[in-house]
């Protein structure tokens, strides 16, 4: 039986903190019913499938490329990173990847790219569930280190509440330097918060 593994990333949009990536070989064995793109399901659902697929996936492992790597090789390039980082730790060797999206990262295994793979494909799915989970838990965190920016609630996207605070709080070390609205506000003043 042939083992795929799926891989997903979520963070790509946001100006503040890491790209997170993750990925996940399921067990053809112990299907999980109603897995799909992690954007369409509650925080409280995501919670509880990632618990499913921690429990009975072959191998899942996560990886991650930090704003200050974003800002220094660009976004794509950070994303195809936290892929590989992620690749390189599964524990059992997949004999095909299916990557969601139009852009292959750099590992040792071949496979094909798919767009909109989080919502066609069980393995990507797992693997968007569990980027989002590790992502969001991470935001939770800055939020409770950075308090007034809200990164609990709009997760670091550029949302309308998040931008009038980066104008009026000011950029933090989180922020990712090299996206417009941070660069801006930093032309403005070089304090770091």
């Amino acid at each position: 039986m042939q083992l795929i593994a799926g891989i997903d990333e979520v963070g790509r949009g946001c100006i503040v903190g890491a790209v997170i990536a993750a990925v996940v070989i399921l067990d053809p064995d112990k299907p999980i019913e109603g897995l799909t793109d992690s954007k369409k399901l509650t925080d409280k659902k995501r919670q509880h499938f990632a618990g499913l697929i921690k429990e009975n996936a072959k191998a899942w492992a996560i990886g991650r490329a930090e704003a200050s790597e974003i800002d220094q090789i660009n976004i794509l390039q950070a994303t195809l990173l936290a892929m590989s980082r992620a690749y390189s730790q599964l524990t059992i060797t997949p004999d095909w990847v299916q990557v969601d999206g139009t852009f292959y990262p750099d590992i040792p295994c071949k496979g094909e790219t798919i767009v909109k793979g989080d919502l066609k494909v069980a393995e990507i799915s797992a693997a968007s569930i569990l980027a989002k989970v590790a992502r969001d838990n991470e935001m939770n965190t800055l939020d409770l280190l950075y308090p007034g920016y809200d990164f609990s609630k709009h997760k670091g996207y550029p949302t309308k509440f998040h931008l009038e605070k980066l104008q009026s709080l000011g950029v933090t070390e989180q922020h990712r330097k090299s996206f417009s609205p941070v660069k801006k506000r930093l032309a403005l003043s070089t304090d770091l918060v």
